[in-house]
């Protein structure tokens, strides 16, 4: 005779999941976002999600709009940074997620983005848990993407090899 103990630990492991209907497809785009502190060290800007993970702004690609333009329009609305230069394409990244019945297939367009101005003025949205400038190597550790800290350390090189 099962123990009630066994039957919960059973019931846990026999939910099922609704079968997947439908596979969906979702174009984002985003930015490794830098800077240059006074000691002329170079800077990340990171953002936390709701689940506590690091990672860089990125969205959406809107009807009409460019990847290039998306990425610029995010680090407006994630970072409130609007004085930036996208210096160029790094890279793209997929993510495969579920989403109740449906199959998500992300694609992460990611450009190496300049912050210019006042690059102190960040501002996080209201679903953000916080947002921070970090040195590169401590963004590198607290990144949560393994492809997008591959895409950092190319943004790196760039960085260096161009002395942007």
């Amino acid at each position: 005779m099962p123990t009630p103990k066994f039957n919960k630990f059973k019931q846990y492991f026999n939910r099922s999941k609704p079968s997947i209907q439908e596979i969906v497809r979702e174009p984002t785009a985003g930015g490794i976002v830098y800077r240059r502190n006074k000691d002329g060290e170079i800077e990340v800007l990171l953002i936390q999600d709701a689940k506590d993970r690091w990672t860089i702004p990125k969205g959406h690609i809107e009807e009409g709009e460019t990847a290039q333009q998306t990425a610029r329009r995010e680090i407006g609305e994630e970072a409130g940074l609007k004085n930036v230069d996208v210096l160029g394409w790094l890279g793209k990244i997929h993510f495969r997620y579920r989403r109740v019945d449906k199959l998500v297939l992300m694609t992460t367009q990611i450009y190496l983005v300049k912050a210019l101005g006042d690059t102190d003025a960040i501002k996080k949205e209201e679903w953000m848990k916080d947002i921070r400038w970090f040195k590169f190597h401590d963004a590198l550790d607290e990144i949560e993407y393994e492809d997008i800290g591959k895409l950092m350390l190319l943004a790196m090189k760039k960085i260096r090899q161009e002395k942007l």
